[in-house]
């Protein structure tokens, strides 16, 4: 690690009542591809993993996270453990817009630059929360490094690398649209488009006027350059650890809990995913007392628990069966939640 450096800051934003500010820090390390920002907030707590979020493109790890993270209902989660916001290279408020011909990272190397951050922070297990494209570099992250993850939430993922039909109409569609008009296809429903909520408008504004949006861009080539992660139930190629699938009743491909674009529920249902949350970290053997209430309109399609193959510990697993093809696998039965918000 060539250079570091970190900010303390603190995070502005309203508070419950009884509830003191909590103080942000901010660090960036230096990767074999390039620097990396992240902010933690919290401090460490014995035996327990950190939370580790990634966010999609388009956005940075407040516009992405921070309407989850400040829901009443959070609250008692993060009191619980300590969280990393990993910001992609260059999507960080106030970054510098890269050089011209600057070759941005993989996927697959985003994904590699995360040893660095838990090294640097001497973290040495996690639970994953990402979106879209974040949800894909966590996953291939948890593919390479299984020991060091405990559970992932995964919200519209794609695990399947672009088809020639999907290369051709983003093609003719970067001859008709602007880059920010394809990055909010690709966060919101063509039906959430046509409404043109406040939270539409919000983000529209927050895209089209980035001052990084050139930095934006190239992460958005690099999603839409990535890999098939070659998921097979019962296949070699599976996720060892428990995973919570989300998707947004928007995102077209609901059915198969995996989207491409199309609905936010960490922005538009955030009650919904917190509760969500707290089952399945409960399905992890944490927060056993937390007080639950019923999750409305989940459409989990089931909750059975499991003896943990891990003989240092129990956990118990949630369930969820889905035959769609391309469906994420994650090892033995008994490791999925399915989850529509």
């Amino acid at each position: 690690m060539a250079e570091l450096r970190e900010v303390q800051i603190t995070e502005e934003k309203p508070l419950l009542p009884g509830q003191t500010p909590e103080v942000a820090k901010t660090h960036s390390v230096e990767t074999p591809y390039g620097s990396v920002t992240f902010t933690v907030y919290g401090t460490p707590k014995p035996k327990r993993p950190a939370i580790l979020t990634y966010h999609d493109v388009g956005l940075n790890y407040k516009s992405c996270f921070q309407p989850l993270f400040q829901f009443a209902d959070m609250q008692e989660i993060i009191q619980n453990f300590v969280r990393v916001h990993v910001d992609a290279p260059g999507m960080e408020e106030g970054a510098p817009v890269f050089p011209l011909g600057y070759q941005y990272p993989s996927l697959d190397q985003l994904a590699d630059m995360i040893p660095c951050i838990l090294q640097y922070l001497n973290f040495s297990t996690i639970i994953g929360i990402g979106v879209g494209a974040g949800a894909y570099v966590l996953s291939r992250y948890a593919l390479t490094h299984p020991d060091t993850v405990e559970g992932l939430v995964l919200i519209n993922i794609d695990p399947n690398a672009k088809g020639w039909m999907d290369w051709a109409a983003h093609k003719l569609t970067g001859l008709t649209s602007s880059i920010s008009e394809m990055i909010l296809g690709h966060l919101f429903s063509q039906e959430e488009l046509s409404g043109n909520s406040e939270l539409i408008q919000k983000y529209r504004n927050i895209i089209a006027h980035a001052p990084n949006l050139d930095n934006i861009e190239l992460y958005w080539n690099s999603y839409n350059n990535r890999r098939d992660l070659n998921f097979v139930r019962g296949g070699d190629t599976t996720l060892k650890c428990p995973v919570m699938l989300v998707v947004g009743d928007q995102a077209p491909h609901e059915d198969a809990v995996m989207a491409d674009s199309g609905g936010q529920p960490q922005l538009t249902q955030p009650g919904k995913l917190t509760e969500a949350f707290k089952y399945f970290l409960q399905g992890m053997g944490y927060m056993a007392s937390s007080c639950m209430t019923r999750l409305s309109r989940s459409r989990t399609a089931s909750l059975t628990s499991a003896a943990s193959i891990d003989g240092n510990r129990s956990r118990s697993r949630t369930l969820s069966q889905s035959s769609e093809s391309g469906t994420l696998s994650s090892g033995p039965p008994g490791h999925t939640m399915e989850v529509s918000c």
